[in-house]
């Protein structure tokens, strides 16, 4: 049974972490703005602001932050600043028995899809939501969202049809993040369990054939004979090569469904976009696709 983080009230306290890539002041001031105008007081990490390398902080400094915040009996929800890449480097060093005792909402998407596919494991749920690199070009929906999402209320989402959806309904917990980053957690400890869950995917900047490779990678670990459901968001910037690859995106990922029968809707609003709507992973879902209509509606606990 998943664990579900409590729901934040106003005045409840908000932690602003960056676990990955260093990111302007600017950026964290706004994002501070908004989430008080929200109704929370905010805390921001140590380092969050900082800058080594690439990174925001050293890997000791990036897990010292989130740690306190996992630590400090204040804040009810980790919000991470962006993604890029760092996350991977900080998770096994972080000690997760508070947490479980005490979960929080953890925020965020692209590279903080590590910590999401650990919760997946460790059975808590989590926020596949905007970060504050993005609030200040973010749609409303994509900013309302994710306070819905932190403060209890369902999410239900509609949108249209595509031609190359499989029309169907499936039940089970959501599950997913960037495609890129699931595919190198694949084989490692922090692999969830596949079975029966609905799988969310969403990608930016890669190649066709790259993400025909990483299709490959999710049917021969058998994740594709498992899933219950499969929700397709944004995937922007997709290249071809010189000599093209010969097959559109929706394509490469129908081939591998041919004989596997479940739900497939394109096109859902979420991801490396401005329309990013919040998705709780972890939680029991509803995924229902028609001809005309896809629906995700979050179930009761």
């Amino acid at each position: 049974m998943m664990k579900i983080p409590q729901q934040l009230e106003k005045g409840d306290t908000v932690a602003i972490v960056a676990p990955a890539k260093a990111i302007e002041k600017d950026v964290i001031s706004h994002a501070k703005t908004f989430l008080e105008d929200a109704g929370f007081k905010v805390k921001i990490g140590k380092h969050c602001m900082g800058n080594h390398n690439y990174f925001s902080g050293s890997d000791a400094e990036r897990v010292e932050d989130f740690q306190n915040a996992i630590n400090d009996e204040e804040v009810k929800a980790i919000v991470c600043a962006r993604g890029g890449y760092g996350c991977v480097r900080i998770v096994d060093r972080i000690n997760w028995v508070d947490f479980l005792d005490q979960p929080k909402w953890i925020v965020g998407f692209s590279d903080v899809t590590v910590f999401h596919q650990r919760l997946t494991n460790l059975g808590v749920a989590s926020l596949h939501a905007t970060m504050p690199l993005n609030y200040k070009d973010n749609s409303q929906n994509a900013l309302t969202s994710m306070v819905k999402a932190l403060t209890g209320e369902k999410l239900s989402y509609s949108w249209n049809g595509s031609t190359s959806n499989k029309t169907g309904m499936a039940e089970g917990e959501l599950v997913g993040g960037n495609l890129a980053v699931l595919c190198g957690l694949i084989g490692t400890t922090d692999m969830p369990d596949y079975k029966d869950k609905i799988l969310f995917l969403e990608e930016v900047g890669e190649h066709l054939y790259a993400l025909d490779r990483m299709f490959y990678q999710l049917e021969k670990s058998g994740i594709l004979d498992q899933i219950r459901g499969l929700v397709l968001g944004s995937f922007i910037n997709i290249k071809d090569t010189e000599v093209p690859f010969g097959k559109s995106l929706d394509e490469i990922i129908l081939a591998h469904f041919k004989y596997r029968n479940i739900p497939i809707a394109f096109d859902f609003p979420a991801g490396h976009i401005d329309d990013n709507n919040t998705l709780k992973l972890g939680k029991n879902t509803l995924f229902t696709v028609s001809e005309d209509n896809c629906a995700l509606d979050e179930l009761n606990d």
